[in-house]
């Protein structure tokens, strides 16, 4: 049986299920991750909401339910690997490992360090063992929260030049503030499971 069609016979494949799963992942980001109050961001721009996704990447529930959402976006696409930029990526990275080989569709991960380690092996990509490399396997780049997306950019680079094919980048959550033409501009495809207005209209 082929990995789509794996998915396809699973339960968290049906739409009614991709809803159910997408209502209750958002629950848990709203109360453990979405907050108000004026915060400066890691661009340096201001703004008067905010996504700390930590204690919902880590929550049991939330990690297995962003694992069941992105695999289907990274089967969907084709992708051989799965993984973003340290450290929002690597949490969720994992998940998405483990869960996939629950279901019988097994994806490794990497990611992508913001500079090359200094000592060993000295690199920037990790997750592939030493007689293993990315060149010509397809991607799929995921981020816990994008703004701009130029963090999520640094791991397109990254994988671009270890000769990795970036199939589609992929949030948890998108503020609405440029990611998606940074994207465009690249000719990447971009998706978000949430956009920012999602909570900030729950919220009034």
């Amino acid at each position: 049986m082929t990995n789509s069609a794996i998915l396809r016979s699973s339960s968290f494949a049906t739409r009614n299920s991709f809803e159910d799963d997408r209502n209750a992942l958002f629950d848990i980001i709203y109360k453990r991750s979405f907050g108000r109050g004026d915060i400066t961001l890691s661009s340096g721009k201001k703004s008067d909401f905010y996504f700390d996704m930590k204690p919902s990447m880590l929550d049991a529930k939330g990690a297995h339910l962003m694992a069941k959402l992105l695999l289907a976006e990274v089967v969907g696409v084709g992708g051989d690997y799965v993984g973003g930029l340290e450290m929002g990526a690597v949490p969720i990275t994992g998940a998405v490992c483990a869960y996939s080989h629950f279901v019988n569709t097994p994806i490794n991960g990497f990611f992508v360090r913001k500079t090359a380690k200094e000592h060993g092996s000295k690199k920037r990509v990790e997750g592939p063992a030493k007689n293993e490399n990315l060149s010509g396997k397809k991607l799929v780049v995921i981020d816990d929260v994008t703004t701009s997306g130029a963090s999520a950019m640094l791991a397109v680079v990254a994988c671009r030049e270890a000769g990795a094919d970036v199939l589609l980048v992929v949030s948890i959550v998108d503020r609405g503030e440029g990611a998606s033409e940074t994207f465009a501009a690249e000719n990447i495809n971009f998706k978000s499971i949430f956009h920012a207005s999602d909570f900030l209209n729950r919220s009034l």
